[in-house]
């Protein structure tokens, strides 16, 4: 495996891509189901029935995570276009999995809640 593929920035790269491709699948049907929803009373029942599926409750709990990991990395890569560091060996890394941590902590409040 190349060794820069094995580095803590590299999972934080690949985290807010992929955070964001499956924000960019899900926004789209959600919104057409709060599209749907909007028109008639019987599609919002329908469509709050469909969220209790214990699967959708799943999935929201993911979209929370990705929401926060896409967040999260996404500050971090701000930070680095904006400032300037003083050596490429300097701790830019130590945000990685404090982000995860973060990330998996909004998804836990986020199943507590529901």
């Amino acid at each position: 495996m190349n060794p820069l593929r094995s580095h803590k920035s590299y999972l934080a790269f690949v985290g807010h891509r992929l955070s964001g491709v499956a924000l960019a699948l899900f926004l789209p049907l959600h919104f057409l189901l709060l599209g749907t929803a909007i028109n008639d009373a019987d599609a919002l029942q329908r469509a709050l029935a469909f969220t209790d599926h214990p699967l959708v409750k799943v999935a929201e709990w993911g979209l929370v995570v990705l929401l926060t990991v896409h967040l999260l990395f996404g500050l971090r890569i701000l930070a680095l276009e904006m400032t300037s560091w003083p050596s490429r060996y300097d701790n830019r890394t130590s945000w990685v999995i404090p982000a995860l941590v973060i990330s998996l902590l909004a998804g836990v409040i986020f199943w507590l809640q529901s």
